[in-house]
């Protein structure tokens, strides 16, 4: 039975911690924005031909970040963003355009 329990405690703890992980912040995301602002507008509305990133889902935010850091969305503006951009950030961007309309 204790081993079972242990198993269970464990799931339990894993599963929390990777669910905090896997948010971002908004706030801290609109902060880092700022620097996104010049191509993607104030808003996330998109300045032309850069695409708008207001309201895409966080998942697909944060998928195309890390795409274009590690080069597998070939984009050289893009990839030197993302360069400096820590796992958090990118979900903080994430979060933040996410929640725009």
């Amino acid at each position: 039975m204790r081993p079972m329990l242990s198993i269970a405690t464990a799931a339990v703890f894993l599963a929390t911690a990777f669910a905090v992980q896997a948010g971002g912040d908004p706030a801290a995301g609109k902060t880092k924005a700022k620097a996104c602002a010049g191509c993607h507008g104030a808003t996330g509305q998109g300045v032309k031909p850069n695409p708008k990133l207001a309201g895409l889902p966080e998942a697909e935010l944060d998928q195309m970040m890390k795409d274009y850091k590690s080069g597998k969305r070939p984009n050289p503006v893009m990839k030197s963003m993302t360069s400096s951009l820590s796992e958090q950030d990118m979900a903080n961007l994430a979060a933040y355009y996410s929640s725009l309309k």
